[in-house]
């Protein structure tokens, strides 16, 4: 699957799952211990922020900093419009661009920026108690990638937790959070 189309998907799912949070969830906590249902969209706004950013060779957002403002669907969807149009940019693919993970070719940056979506989606979709199942062609994929990236290394300075347990008809969403270190299996 080509990045752009990636991102797209990605970002349809993610937008399905935003616009079914209620006003009340925004404080559910999350798989992602330290975060609640806002500080995860929160999250995917951020880094959203930073590919801008990226792009366009200026200075990150403060990462800290509550970028979801009076309307956090409303912020969410003009960010993911915003990195649409960026993320076409000519060349950009091939371009080599300063990431927080070093200089990487354009296409790293959007394939992180896919994977970030979907794994928070997942976070979101669970905390909210919508369903898991996200575009399973989209999640196998990441999560290929990521065991690519990953293999069996210890992950004591990531910030993933290790490989959880999965049924065995686990959708592969659900895989790809349980590799991740979230816990998929419901008590």
């Amino acid at each position: 699957m080509e990045p752009i189309e990636a991102f797209d998907r990605a970002g349809m799912a993610a937008t399905t799952v935003v616009n079914g949070i209620v006003d009340d969830q925004w404080d559910l906590p999350t798989p992602c211990a330290e975060w609640t249902v806002r500080g995860v969209l929160n999250h995917l706004v951020t880094v959203g922020m930073i590919a801008e950013a990226i792009v366009a060779g200026r200075a990150h957002p403060d990462q800290r900093a509550d970028h979801l403002g009076r309307d956090p669907k409303a912020t969410f969807a003009a960010t993911l419009a915003a990195n649409a149009a960026t993320l076409r940019t000519p060349g950009l693919m091939e371009r080599v661009v300063s990431t927080p993970m070093g200089e990487r070719p354009g296409s790293v940056m959007v394939d992180t920026l896919v994977a970030e979506l979907v794994v928070h989606t997942w976070d979101l979709a669970r905390a909210t108690g919508q369903d898991t199942d996200l575009d399973p062609e989209l999640a196998q994929e990441v999560r290929t990638s990521w065991e690519t990236r990953l293999g069996d290394r210890p992950r004591t300075l990531l910030p993933y937790e290790e490989p959880q347990p999965v049924p065995d008809d686990a959708t592969p969403a659900d895989r790809l959070a349980a590799y991740l270190g979230r816990s998929v299996v419901v008590a």
